[in-house]
C-alpha cells in the first residue's frame, strides 16, 4: 500500500505550481486515458494468450 501513495504522491507533485489550468485537467484526463488503454492491451493480450491465440 506504500507503493501506492507515493505513485500518488509522485503524480500530485507532477502538476504542482503548474499556471494553466485547462492545461492540468487535460494532462489528467490524457493519464488517465493512458492508463486504460494499458489495462486494456494487457487484457486482450491475457485473454489471448489463455485462449490459445484462438482469432
Amino acid at each position: 500500500m506504500g507503493t501506492l501513495s507515493h505513485f500518488k504522491s509522485l503524480y500530485n507533485g507532477a502538476f504542482e505550481n503548474c499556471k494553466p489550468e485547462f492545461l492540468v485537467v487535460l494532462l489528467k484526463v490524457y493519464s488517465v486515458f493512458c492508463a486504460l488503454m494499458l489495462f486494456m492491451a494487457v487484457y486482450a493480450f491475457m485473454d489471448r494468450a489463455l485462449n490459445g491465440f484462438e482469432f
